[in-house]
Parts: structure tokens; C-alpha cells; sequence
């Protein structure tokens, strides 16, 4: 393979391209089946890509030998809602060897190539396969070696700078379709020898259906295709999420489901809200696992409750979003996972707990399907997922499914570019990794990013006079989910501590750790006691103990209306915000009258003597629900030359009312 000298990289057993033309990757492989059904599984893409939508075989023609020439248009999803799907023209030919194997070519037709041109579907880019293909030899004694190899070029050039390394990547090629087809073949191969049990009684296949099923139709989610009878909304004036509906969602869930129950007589349909944006530092299948793990810090219970009420007779009102609804504990029960645990099947109890006596609905257990991929940290170029779907008690094998979740995929790491380029959501926000304006240019020369681009998309029934309420929860819900995960995000991302809490500030504002080394040295000059109980010569110590720190501590501004400028953990908690929706809320706004009477009380003290004490009172969250405090300490934070920065406050021992 071109590029491919004098030495690949490599994943394990898997050879990939540096350097050539397109993404390439290749393998060989020991499966115990025969040639001739390894070929006929290879062949039938949409079992085992994921990313395949559909493959129309358009001609076929025999050879001579015992093979055929096939002309093939194939379409693939997006992985994100940020750019184009791709389409493929290729021509496939298949032929035996005399030796028994099995060769199976394939590469596009392109006006270079000569051949007759293929459907030109609008919204599709249409990308390259070059010389790819499989040789199955068989073995002695039974089973097939396979080679692979994977050859493409996606047209990188036409899809936003920041997305390039998805479509430059061999090792997402790898992982996507070079793994992936061996791992599938291994795992029919092993179902086939009748070793695997059953889980939840049922067979192996039907199961792999499940999983398809979800894949596909967060798949769907995710792209929204014209032809599925998606279409959009108009929007609310701001494009951080995209609202589609889908009035025929009969032809998108299929005629081997049974949809009866999921639309309602009055009429209804789908409606889709969904978002991406970019991440840094974050190891994609740490956020996919955190997020499996502890469903309570981003889900709502209402909007289970909404999702799983459509799957019943008994309609359900569409839900405020209630940041109190008290989740009960989830359990997951598991189905079915691939013989290298690289992807699981669940089924997750949520335990209903009713919020209050109208709401009987809250009180029953929910059950959710849920598939989960990619959580080895280990995995080069793996894509980490967490899609689920609610379902019934009865879980038949043709209930109907509308997936939503999570995709979390790696870009390849790359220099820390300036901070001018920096584009999409959470990244324009965080300046992670570089260390800010402070710091030394031979450091900035050696720090290296690991970002990822984030997909969620989330899908809601609804009928057809309850449209623009759907949308409005859906869409607010959405943003809820994104600004949760970002805060879960910041809280797991690896001990770089002091580069993941760098908000982006004016210039002349301290770098994280510098600001949590002010505060707790302000604080034991002001009162005589100590704040964090950490190694001072540490910054990062001194970080970590403030943004572990069990009481709520923030920082205000030294402005005429004071806006909070950091917090920590517990802060974050007991605003309800996050770090990058922080600087929009006021310390006004979160006081009630008692405490707004006893800062302007205090508040000449604080500037004369540094600090003072605060009786214990109730303020509000972001989201307006009481929060009780025993204690408020206010102190002034001072620089290194001893100039006031900002006011620190630190509430105690608080709890929600």
C-alpha cells in the first residue's frame, strides 16, 4: 500500500497509514469460519459498520471464473452534527483463487477511473475508496486467515478545520471499520460454536439486533436526514441547539416495529434536539463511563418520566425542568457484551420515587435500553458511546426505540494552537493546557492538547398540540445537559488541575492556581486560620484543596454590582450554574433581603479590617431554589502586592431547602 513504507504505526495487530493519501489501515486475522461465510458476513456492511446507512447494489455481473462485478452506491452517517455525511461509488469485484480462497476488491469509480457515473444524492459529500479489500484463505483443519485492508479518502478539506482530524485519522478508520469487521466476524464465529449464553433469555442474534437498532437510530438522531422525513425548526434566535422534527416517523422506525404504542392516535411525531461542541483534556471514555456510572448528575427524572409515560396509554404533560427532582438510585442489569468487552447491552432500572402527590406517574420504576461502547481507555482512535432508549416491562422484540445519548470521539493531539483559533462552545471558553498569558514560552513549546468533539442528541414523542412545548422542553433540556456535562467534564479531567480551571479572563487575571493560592493566604492573614489544609509550596495542592473544599467558596468582582468570577466545586453545586455560566450571575441576584442588609452592613468592615462575619440566612440558586447557610465568611483577597483583587465568600455547612 502506498504510504505505507518503510514502516507503519500501529495498534496492536493493526497496521495504519502515516503519510499517504487518504486514511489507510490493514490486518490479518485467525477466525473459525469457513471463507465462504467470513465473505458473506464482510460483505454485508451494514451488520457490522456502524456508520453504514444503507448499501444499494445497483448491477451485478458474473465473470467468467465464478465471480461477480458489482456497482455499489453506499451512504454513511455523520458522526457529528457539524458536517456533511459521505457517499460512496465503488465497483466490488469477487472471485475464488484456485487455492480455495476468497478475494474480494473493491475501489471507487471516479471520472479518472472511466465507468459509468453513480447517483448524486443532494447533502452528501462524496468521498474515495481507493484499492481496499479482503483475501480469505482457509486453514487447514477448518477456519480462514483474513486480510484487510481499509484504503479511503474522505475529502477532508470540505469540513470545518477543527473537525480535520476525524477524517484524517487512521486510527478512527481502524477502529471503525478494519477492528470492527474482525471483531464482528469473531464474534459470529463464537456464537456460532454455541459457547455464549443467553442474556435475558434471549438468543445472541436477536439481542445484536437491540444494539443495532439503538446505534442506528441515534444515528438517525444525529443527521436527520430529509428523506427520513426530518426537517427543522425554526430556531429561538440562538444556534447552540438544533430543534428537527420528523411527522412520519413510521417510515424512520419500520414496518418491523411495532409503533402503534409510541404515537398516538390524535397524531404526533418525533422531535429530535441535539448539539456539539469541543472538549479538552478529557478522555472520552472517562466522561462516557462517568456518565453511565452517575445518571443522576446530568439526567432529570421528569423528562424520564415524560420518555417512558409515551410508552403507556396514559398520557403524561409535558415537564418543567426541575433541577430538585430527587432521582432514586438506578440499577443496571446487564444483557450482553462482545467477547472483548469493547461494547455492552443493558437494560437500567430506574427506581421511581414520586416528587409530590400529583405525580403518582414519577412513583413507578422506569426501564431504559442502553448501549455503551468505546470505555477502554486503552483504545487507540476509539469512539466512546452511551446511547439509551426507554422501554416497557415487557421489553418484546419489537418494541419500538427512540434512541438518544452521547458520542464522544478523540481528535488526534495537536499543538496547543492560539487561543484566536480556538472555536465551538466549551473550547472558546477553556483555556486548557496552555497555561494562560503567564506562562514561559518553552513550556507553551511543549504542551501537547487531547481534545474531542462531543454529540448529543436527545429524542422526545409528542403529539401534534403539544408541539412547541415539546421543543421548548427539549431544547432547554438539552442545554441543562450540556452545561452538566461540562461541569462533569472540568470535575474528571486528569490531575492537570491547574490547566483545566483556566477561565478564560481579561488580561492580567491570575492563572487558577495563582487565584487559590491569594485566597487561602488572604484568608489566614484576615482571620489567623487556616483555609486549605494542603502543602502551599504545591499550586496544584492548593487548587485541588479549594476545589475540594466541602464548604461553597466563590469570588466576587470589586465592581458596583459584584458578578462571581470562580468558584469551586461545592459553589458550583449550590449556584446550580457552571464555570463558564458563572460570570452571568450577580451576588445581588443569589442574596435575599436579610443577607443583601447584612453585606452593606458588614461591607465597610470587610474593606477596612479585611473580613468579617455573616449571619446565617437563605440565598437562592440560579435556578431560584432556597439554600440554607449557618455561616458566611466574607473576606478581601489580596495579590502578591498586597493590591485587593476581588471578594472571597465562603458559605457554610449549606444545604437546600
Amino acid at each position: 500500500m502506498v504510504g505505507m513504507k518503510p514502516g507503519p504505526d500501529s495498534i496492536g495487530i493493526i497496521a495504519v497509514s502515516h503519510n499517504c493519501s487518504g486514511v489507510a489501515a490493514r490486518a490479518c486475522g485467525l477466525v473459525s469460519l469457513e471463507p465462504t461465510k467470513v465473505a458473506e458476513i464482510l460483505k454485508d456492511r451494514p451488520s457490522w459498520y456502524r456508520d453504514c446507512r444503507c448499501v444499494d447494489i445497483l448491477h451485478v455481473i458474473p465473470t467468467g471464473n465464478g465471480g461477480t462485478i458489482e456497482l455499489i452506491y453506499m451512504q454513511t452517517y455523520a458522526p457529528t452534527t457539524l458536517a456533511a455525511p459521505r457517499d460512496f461509488w465503488t465497483l466490488r469485484y469477487t472471485s475464488g483463487l484456485e487455492d480455495g480462497s476468497l478475494v474480494i476488491c473493491e475501489r471507487s469509480l471516479t471520472q479518472s477511473t472511466g465507468g459509468p457515473s453513480g447517483p448524486n444524492t443532494p447533502n452528501f459529500v462524496r468521498a474515495e475508496v481507493l484499492p481496499s479489500g479482503y483475501l480469505i484463505r482457509p486453514c487447514e483443519g477448518g477456519g480462514s486467515m483474513i486480510h484487510i485492508v481499509d484504503h479511503v479518502d474522505l475529502d477532508a478539506w470540505s469540513v470545518p478545520e477543527v473537525l480535520r482530524p476525524l477524517y484524517e485519522s487512521p486510527k478512527i478508520l481502524a477502529q471503525k471499520t478494519t477492528i470492527a469487521a474482525l471483531r464482528h466476524i469473531r464474534q459470529i464465529a463464537h456464537e456460532s460454536s454455541g459457547e455464549m449464553p443467553y442474556g435475558g433469555g434471549r438468543q445472541p442474534a436477536v439481542l445484536r439486533t437491540f444494539s443495532q437498532r439503538l446505534s442506528r437510530g441515534f444515528n438517525d438522531a444525529v443527521n436527520g436526514f430529509p428523506d427520513d422525513g426530518w426537517s427543522l425548526m425554526s430556531s429561538d434566535g440562538s444556534e447552540d441547539v438544533t430543534i428537527a422534527i420528523n411527522s412520519s416517523p413510521n417510515k424512520l422506525v419500520g414496518s418491523h416495529v411495532n409503533s402503534s404504542q409510541l404515537f398516538s392516535a390524535i397524531g404526533g411525531g418525533i422531535l429530535c434536539a441535539k448539539a456539539s461542541m469541543l472538549l479538552q483534556n478529557v478522555p472520552p471514555a472517562l466522561l462516557v463511563r462517568f456518565l453511565r456510572e452517575h445518571r443522576s448528575e446530568w439526567a432529570d427524572p421528569g423528562v424520564d418520566a415524560y420518555s417512558a409515560a409515551a410508552l403507556r396509554a396514559s398520557p403524561y404533560a409535558v415537564p418543567g425542568l426541575r433541577a430538585s427532582g430527587f432521582m432514586g438510585s438506578q440499577v443496571i442489569l446487564p444483557l450482553a457484551h462482545t467477547l472483548e468487552h469493547e461494547e455492552f447491552l443493558e437494560v437500567i432500572r430506574l427506581e421511581g420515587h414520586s416528587l409530590c402527590h400529583d405525580e403518582v406517574v414519577l412513583s413507578r420504576d422506569m426501564y431504559l435500553l442502553q448501549l455503551c461502547s468505546g470505555v477502554d481507555e486503552n483504545a487507540a482512535g476509539a469512539c466512546a458511546q452511551l446511547v439509551f432508549a426507554p422501554i416497557d416491562e415487557s421489553f418484546a422484540d419489537d418494541a419500538p426505540l427512540l434512541p438518544s445519548g452521547f458520542r464522544v470521539i478523540p481528535l488526534d493531539a495537536k499543538m496547543d494552537p492560539p487561543s484566536g483559533t480556538r472555536t465551538l462552545d466549551l473550547a472558546s471558553t477553556l483555556e486548557v493546557g496552555s497555561g494562560g498569558t503567564t506562562r514561559a514560552s518553552s513550556d507553551a513549546s511543549s504542551t501537547c492538547n487531547t481534545r474531542s468533539v462531543l454529540t448529543i442528541a436527545f429524542q422526545f414523542s409528542y403529539e401534534n398540540h403539544l408541539r412547541e412545548s415539546v421543543a421548548a422542553m427539549a431544547r432547554q433540556y438539552v442545554r441543562t445537559v450540556v452545561a452538566s456535562v461540562q461541569r462533569v467534564a472540568m470535575a474528571i479531567a486528569p490531575s492537570r488541575l491547574g490547566g483545566q480551571l483556566e477561565m478564560k479572563q481579561t488580561p492580567g487575571s491570575p492563572e487558577a492556581h495563582t487565584l487559590a493560592r491569594w485566597i487561602g493566604r488572604s484568608y489566614r492573614f484576615h482571620t489567623g486560620a487556616e483555609l486549605l489544609r494542603a502543602d502551599t509550596q504545591c499550586t496544584d495542592a492548593s487548587l485541588k484543596a479549594l476545589w475540594q473544599h466541602s464548604d461553597s467558596i466563590m469570588c466576587c468582582s470589586l465592581k458596583a454590582a459584584p458578578v462571581f468570577t470562580f468558584a469551586n466545586q461545592a459553589g458550583l453545586d449550590m449556584l446550580e450554574t457552571t464555570l463558564i455560566a458563572l460570570q452571568d450571575i450577580s451576588l445581588e441576584k443569589i442574596l435575599d433581603d436579610d443577607g443583601r442588609k447584612a453585606l452593606c452592613t458588614e461591607y465597610p468592615k470587610i474593606m477596612q479590617q479585611g473580613f468579617a462575619y455573616l449571619p446565617g440566612g437563605v440565598c437562592v440558586s440560579s435556578m431560584g431554589r432556597p439554600v440554607s447557610y449557618e455561616q458566611a465568611v466574607a473576606w478581601k483577597v489580596l495579590s502578591d502586592d498586597d493590591t485587593p483583587h476581588c471578594l472571597a465568600f465562603m458559605f457554610v455547612n449549606w444545604s437546600f431547602v
